[in-house]
């Protein structure tokens, strides 16, 4: 029967495809270069005659596969050890704004209107080119674009905070069962997040996903939407407590007329003023 036939095909394609694919690479499926775009169509069509053209030979089209595959891999084993045939192969990025200034040849080179690189900077929330310092058109088709030195974002660094080092979240609860692996990369225990949860209120069959971010900190997301957590102010209450120390050995410093007196409660406000700078990025985040 043809469509029995088909349905092998077509699952005989898919195996095919999957594989193939995998041995290409993560980059068959992320932004595309000409050559991946043009190996990544090819393939698709295929497979798809090869799955319904049941009057042609099965195997022809396994062998189209197979050559349309290990080829592209070969030009990428190539091109990793030469430069000159990865800009040939993959391509070069094109200048589309420098300084501010759009660059009306390069972008009549790559057919690029002002309406298509406008909306692209508007992707990139960036709504006056004149705000630009760089943009480039990369092979893949994106637009990179960096701002210029007065309309970037502030950073930590640029006003000289010292900011405690971030770690990837880990996702203790799921689905309302806890998962211990995660807890003990992180150098808890079942124990631990139970209390926590107590903390709240809730028990952990009614938490959909429960994460713990690199301070400690843990978030749920319960089933019921409409219930409303409490907010932990453990770090705010205990952010209050040291400034009130602080301020408190101020005070002291200035009202007692005992110079020994007065130099030791200076010299602890200054030992508490630099722990202040170590905590302040963990506690006031």
């Amino acid at each position: 029967m043809d469509w029995v036939q088909i349905v092998v095909r077509s699952l005989g394609a898919i195996a095919m495809l999957f594989i193939l694919t995998r041995l290409l690479g993560k980059k068959q499926i992320s932004q595309l270069t000409f050559f991946e775009y043009i190996t990544g169509i090819t393939l698709g069509e295929l497979a798809g005659f090869i799955s319904t053209d049941i009057e042609n030979n099965y195997m022809h089209g396994v062998v189209a596969l197979l050559v349309w595959s290990l080829v592209p891999l070969g030009v990428e084993l190539i091109t990793l050890k030469s430069v000159t045939l990865r800009g040939w192969f993959d391509g070069k990025g094109t200048v589309m704004i420098k300084e501010g200034k759009v660059m009306e040849k390069n972008l009549k080179k790559e057919r690029y209107t002002v309406d298509e690189l406008l909306e692209q900077l508007r992707t990139k929330s960036v709504f006056n080119p004149a705000e630009v310092e760089f943009a480039m058109l990369e092979a893949s088709g994106e637009l990179s674009v960096m701002l210029k030195k007065e309309n970037q974002p502030l950073t930590a660094k640029h006003l000289g905070i010292q900011t405690a080092p971030e770690q990837a979240s880990q996702a203790v609860i799921m689905d309302g069962n806890i998962m211990e692996e995660p807890l003990a990369t992180i150098g808890l225990n079942p124990g631990w997040l139970r209390t926590e949860l107590e903390k709240i209120g809730v028990t952990v069959d009614n938490v959909f996903l429960g994460t713990v971010d690199s301070y400690g900190a843990l978030y749920v997301d319960l089933y019921d939407d409409m219930l409303k957590l409490p907010v932990n102010n453990e770090r705010r209450l205990l952010w209050a407590t040291i400034k009130k120390c602080e301020a408190d050995l101020t005070l002291y410093g200035l009202s007692t007329v005992d110079v020994s007196a007065k130099k030791m409660y200076e010299d602890c406000t200054l030992q508490l003023q630099k722990q202040i700078r170590l905590l302040e990025p963990v506690l006031k985040r």
